[in-house]
């Protein structure tokens, strides 16, 4: 008997570990959806009315996060949890968005003197009250956890300044593909990154002013900002003097200003 219930008990465990999808197919669906794709791709729009006549399947996603256990989220792989901090991040923008939608212009409106938007805990994740800083700050960028400086083209602030809200989820299994996809748009939308030739001038985003560091560690190969762009610079550069001005270095680098609105679908 003793014997049987061991095993018994196992395999709860074992399902209980493994019954997390991590295709993340419920958030896809919605991506899908209510995600729009512009400037050739490398931005997008979101549609958060639709996404509010969606709000009990999006609730149903929330839930299914919110359900899995600190014990469970650590047996999981490296990716598995990336792709599950990540996807947390940004279905939890959404669901703070909604709760004011339309009465606002920026995720900005949502917060106070006293506290940011992001340092509201609002929801649960493994087990404790979070915010949206919590994940990104203290799980996705907690020094060892990952090392990762793609996710700043990942984690999405619903905003027309951050990289775009993908039209589908992040999943474990292509996650570098999606990683390195993302930050090659960003770096190819020409409101938020640019090369004057002329001037030898990088115009980029305030992301690479403010996480400057990130992206100066040796974490995934990335030494430098410098060396950022170079590996990027297809991307940068609009002619091919452009890209080997680019991969040369030493441009002077201009941070755009921040674009806050919100990153709906304009009507």
């Amino acid at each position: 008997m003793k014997r049987l219930l061991a095993t018994l008990t196992l395999l709860l465990i074992t399902q209980t570990a493994f019954a997390f999808d991590h295709r993340h197919a419920e958030w896809s669906a919605l991506l899908k959806q209510h995600v729009a794709l512009i400037g050739n791709g490398n931005a997008s729009q979101v549609n958060y009315a639709g996404f509010k006549t969606d709000r009990a399947a999006l609730k149903k996603y929330l839930d299914a996060l919110s359900a899995v256990s600190e014990a469970d989220y650590r047996r999981w792989s490296k990716p598995q949890q990336l792709a599950f901090l990540i996807n947390a991040y940004n279905a939890f923008t959404v669901e703070l968005i909604l709760t004011r939608y339309p009465d606002l212009k920026s995720i900005k409106d949502l917060g106070s003197v006293l506290q940011s938007p992001w340092k509201k805990p609002f929801f649960t994740l493994l087990g404790k009250e979070r915010s949206l800083d919590d994940v990104e700050h203290e799980m996705i960028r907690a020094p060892g956890a990952f090392d990762e400086p793609r996710i700043h083209a990942a984690v999405n602030c619903a905003s027309i300044g951050c990289p775009m809200l993908r039209d589908e989820a992040f999943a474990a299994d292509r996650l570098d593909a999606q990683l390195e996809d993302g930050m090659r748009r960003f770096l190819a939308d020409r409101t938020r990154n640019r090369f004057d030739a002329a001037g030898n001038t990088l115009s980029v985003s305030k992301i690479f002013d403010w996480y400057q560091g990130d992206f100066e560690k040796g974490h995934q190969g990335f030494t430098s900002l410098d060396a950022t762009f170079a590996r990027y610079a297809d991307a940068l550069g609009d002619t091919p003097q452009a890209r080997d001005a680019i991969r040369k270095g030493g441009s002077k680098i201009r941070y755009l200003d921040y674009d806050w609105t919100l990153n709906a679908i304009r009507r």
